[in-house]
């Protein structure tokens, strides 16, 4: 009888322990810097960067790894690393000062539909681009090779470095502006300075567009240089 009273008391106890233990609340897990938060941060900071961008402009930012335990920040800040930018393919960084520093990288796409200008019809290298020559086209911006005319207006009045087929996406760096100064040209030479301006006689050592930098031999064989202007003008500052 006593030996049943003591298996009693032994199961009751064990009863007992099972019930606090069940009752007993699990450990919390620990707190992480939420993910989806991490990708608002960059996609705010990519849409105030780009803004300013002509056409319509798409920011689609990718998935954080959900292996990556961050402890969670009050203010995350964003940026893009040094040479990058908001365009195509990219990298936003996002990083935390305190409590505890950390820096995470997110892969982003910038889209940018928009116009840019194309040859309507073959271009001759050396011709000089009328606007009936071209067409504007939209398209990917961010597809295409950087310099990208987008403005009819960058282009007319300007020759071709080489013979363009239609329908090339025209660069800046294929035209170069048509000059007004030409080599061996007689010009003028305006220098103007504090409260003064004076005029002079020379000739051209060179071609230049207008806004360029072009050397002119005077009349005692000093060579001056300034800015090219049209009707044959060229400023010098002192």
């Amino acid at each position: 009888m006593k030996r049943k009273l003591i298996t009693v008391a032994l199961l009751a106890a064990t009863i007992a322990v099972t019930a606090v233990a069940i009752a007993a609340p699990a450990p919390a897990a620990p707190a992480r810097m939420d993910h989806a938060a991490l990708r608002q941060v960059a996609e705010q900071f990519l849409t105030v960067q780009t803004a300013g961008l002509p056409g319509k402009v798409t920011v689609s930012v990718g998935a954080v790894d959900p292996r990556l335990n961050l402890a969670p920040c009050p203010a995350p800040e964003a940026f893009l690393m040094p040479g990058a930018r908001a365009w195509g393919k990219t990298t936003v960084g996002v990083r935390c000062a305190a409590p505890s520093p950390w820096t995470v990288y997110i892969q982003s796409q910038v889209s940018v539909l928009g116009s840019y200008v194309a040859a309507a019809v073959p271009l001759v290298q050396g011709q000089s681009i009328e606007e009936s020559q071209l067409a504007i086209m939209q398209g990917e911006l961010t597809a295409l090779p950087p310099g990208i005319a987008t403005d009819k207006a960058q282009l007319i009045g300007r020759t071709s470095n080489l013979s363009i087929s239609a329908g090339t996406p025209l660069r800046l760096d294929l035209v170069k502006a048509k000059p007004v100064i030409l080599q061996g040209q007689l010009v003028k030479l305006v220098s103007k300075g504090n409260g003064f301006s004076v005029s002079a006689e020379g000739k051209a050592a060179g071609s230049a567009a207008e806004g360029q930098v072009v050397a002119v031999r005077t009349g005692n064989g000093q060579q001056i240089s300034g800015i090219a202007r049209t009707g044959g003008l060229v400023e010098v500052t002192f």
